[in-house]
């Protein structure tokens, strides 16, 4: 008698251009444990050319803001409807939420209720803040894939299954970086002082902290005439923004204004001045010192203060226990306070290289192979 092998049939659901990298990513290395593997869901290009057929455009879900998805409402939960009742009529080994979490989880709980296994990929920050939302997972998720290992306590805490398997840009930077051969690739001298600086990647967040971020350039420059400035707008509609403050500004003749770029020109430099966020991460892996700042508007903070439970903002000092990297949050956020940190970077040669060594550490802790480490967990999880 002929004998049937059961081929893996994953859902995947990606919500936006960072999702759909790591679901790429995570496919091909599903492949290589299974072949035959089969997948379904909604994903962009990379995802794609991977081997999914999407049953919608990704990009029809990557909204942004308060207001835009409210206008997208009746779209976005038209789009969630038929999705779920697809996988009912036809039910997936697994779904696999990739980030996208409000949007994600919703869909997930919906396919837990109807039996069907469920996995998330990259934790939403419920350990950060609104942490009750752990039970409503516990409730959703069958698996929980974290990219650091605060993350995977935080679960194991709440009894969430977990599975910690390191962060994809740790894999993808080399541990040891070297400063030179960045500066070369951007045609920058090798003997210069450059300050990198990263206002944030969205539009209000560049405009609360940007015209900041200007009045630390001058008191900087004050001092130290030799520092350039090196600044990689995140997009177009920010390098416009920046570029209309510095157009008659005098420090213009200091400033670089490039259209992305930010990891090559936070690698080149001598210290980053940038905003909360993943850039920091990004720029601890690339063993740059950096000073983190960050300012919400008076109502959001005063909102959000009290159900902020976390010791560190910035990643590096999340991940390594401790303040590695001064952090400005709200009123602290003063120029002179941020320079004079700035300066401290750059002027302290055994804390350079102190920080140098606990960032190279950090690095290898988060460098998992997690493509690797989340296929093997998910195909161990269809197979339970």
């Amino acid at each position: 008698a002929a004998s049937f092998v059961k081929v893996p049939n994953f859902s995947l659901l990606a919500g936006e251009a960072s999702g759909d990298i790591l679901g790429s990513s995570l496919m091909a290395a599903l492949r290589e444990r299974d072949s035959y593997c089969q997948f379904s869901g909604i994903g962009g290009s990379k995802m794609q050319a991977e081997g999914m057929r999407s049953a919608v455009e990704m990009e029809r879900l990557s909204v942004m803001g308060l207001f835009e998805p409210l206008k997208r409402l009746p779209e976005l939960l038209r789009i969630k409807r038929d999705f779920v009742e697809r996988c009912i009529a036809q039910p997936p080994d697994l779904f696999v939420g990739i980030d996208s979490p409000d949007f994600n989880l919703r869909v997930a709980a919906q396919l837990h209720t109807a039996g069907i296994k469920t996995a998330h990929y990259v934790s939403p920050s419920v350990w950060a803040w609104r942490q009750k939302r752990v039970l409503k997972i516990k409730q959703s998720v069958d698996l929980m894939l974290t990219l650091f290992p605060f993350e995977e306590q935080f679960y194991q805490q709440h009894e969430v299954p977990v599975c910690f398997v390191g962060h994809p840009l740790a894999d993808e930077l080399p541990v040891e970086s070297h400063k030179w051969q960045y500066r070369e690739q951007l045609g920058l001298s090798q003997d210069s002082c450059y300050v990198a600086v990263l206002p944030g990647s969205r539009r209000g967040e560049s405009e609360r902290m940007m015209p900041l971020f200007l009045q630390t350039m001058e008191w900087l420059a004050e001092r130290r005439p030799d520092i350039r400035f090196l600044i990689p707008a995140a997009n177009e509609m920010i390098k416009g923004y920046v570029t209309s403050l510095l157009v008659s500004h005098p420090l213009l003749e200091r400033c670089q204004i490039h259209s992305g770029q930010s990891q090559q020109i936070m690698g080149a430099s001598d210290t980053v001045l940038l905003a909360s966020g993943t850039s920091t991460l990004e720029a601890m892996l690339l063993k740059t010192p950096m000073v983190m700042a960050y300012k919400l508007s008076a109502v959001t903070y005063n909102i959000v203060k009290h159900m902020i439970t976390l010791p560190y903002f910035a990643l590096p000092n999340l991940l390594a226990g401790e303040k590695l990297v001064p952090e400005f949050i709200q009123h602290e956020a003063e120029p002179e306070a941020m320079g004079l940190a700035v300066l401290s970077e750059l002027e302290n040669e055994a804390r350079q290289q102190q920080l140098q060594e606990r960032f190279v550490e950090i690095h290898r802790s988060i460098k998992r192979d997690a493509s690797s480490r989340a296929a093997e967990a998910l195909i161990n999880l269809v197979s339970a």
